[in-house]
């Protein structure tokens, strides 16, 4: 079977068709038959045993205080109502945002930003990245581009039986086209040709294109007992199925997070730790092949993280508990 026709049925990735199927038949309903279950969703807060980890998640995407500065001339030219928001040129931003907005007033007024976002903004947007670190309170995360970056999967294979390998598949980016991944490339170099790693682009590097081999499926990637997780042009888009699986992501500390919250991960408990030029690739490798106990508790505690992300209805609540904070500061009422 030809190599790409086999990746297209068996790439272990979320289904897009049923993903726009979905979003637009959602879009199709009023926005009143959502609007009119806001406060009865809302209220399941104060029932919940788990309202303080709630309440935490919401301000740690929403860092958006009273009393945060905004500049109200800057705002009122650029904030859209809610009900007025043009499509973005990457529709899954538009299509998860509204899928969490439609339960609001249409009049709400908001920024909504798409794309992969790595700098500080200068008024309060909605986004699915932003850079880890200080003054990041204007860049307000929400789950976005979800159907990419929000997979789990369900590893069957035990660490101990997988190759005592690290992979790595991924986008290397031209320069010359102002896509280049500097890391990748920098890991690419150094650990192309060495034994313990199978490593390729999956796209043609101009001045490499020996670098170059066909994607590989989740599934094919799971025979390795090592998975590297390198950040692209925000954060690395394979974390989350790799630490649901019995693999070990290894990756530089994240620079950049998500709503998957990279920022709380811990070196060497959820993920492996390597430096950002890799230079100490094979010592960590072999380090937990002779220490498969302090792996195999590495793949329990990366379970343990993913698991707070299975509870739907939790997740709904957050994400509209979240919104709820940026409408009354950003727009000054009590919802």
């Amino acid at each position: 079977m030809n190599r790409k026709i086999y990746y297209l049925f068996h790439s272990g990735k979320n289904c897009k068709f049923l993903y726009y199927l979905r979003s637009y038949l959602r879009e199709a309903m009023p926005r009143w038959c959502t609007q009119i279950q806001l406060k009865s969703k809302l209220a399941k807060l104060d029932d919940r045993a788990d309202k303080a980890y709630i309440l935490e998640r919401v301000n740690y995407y929403n860092k958006l205080t009273p009393t945060s500065p905004i500049d109200a001339t800057l705002w009122n030219e650029r904030a859209v109502e809610v009900c007025q928001q043009p499509m973005t040129n990457q529709s899954t931003y538009y299509h998860d945002a509204m899928e969490i907005a439609r339960y609001f007033n249409g009049h709400l007024k908001w920024m909504l930003r798409h794309g992969d976002i790595t700098t500080l903004l200068p008024l309060p947007t909605i986004i699915k990245s932003r850079p880890l670190g200080n003054n990041n309170q204007n860049n307000v995360i929400l789950k976005l581009d979800k159907v990419r970056h929000f997979l789990f999967v369900n590893d069957t294979k035990s660490w101990r039986d997988k190759k005592d390998m690290a992979i790595f598949r991924g986008d290397i980016g031209n320069e010359a086209n102002g896509d280049d991944k500097p890391n990748r490339r920098v890991f690419m170099t150094h650990w192309k040709d060495h034994p313990m790693v199978d490593a390729a682009s999956t796209d043609l590097v101009e001045d490499h294109p020996e670098w170059r081999q066909e994607k590989l499926t989740i599934g094919e990637h799971l025979d390795y007992k090592f998975i590297m997780s390198l950040e692209g042009n925000d954060v690395a888009s394979n974390l989350k199925w790799v630490m649901s699986s019995n693999s070990i992501a290894v990756s530089p500390r994240p620079t950049c997070e998500t709503w998957f919250m990279e920022g709380t991960l811990i070196p060497n408990y959820h993920y492996i730790e390597v430096k950002p030029d890799f230079s100490d690739l094979e010592e960590r490798l072999q380090y937990y092949i002779a220490h498969p106990v302090e792996a195999e508790a590495i793949i329990l505690h990366a379970h343990e993280y993913v698991s707070q992300f299975r509870d739907k209805k939790r997740e709904q609540l957050i994400s509209l508990l979240v919104l709820k904070k940026y409408f009354e500061i950003t727009n000054k009422v009590d919802l």
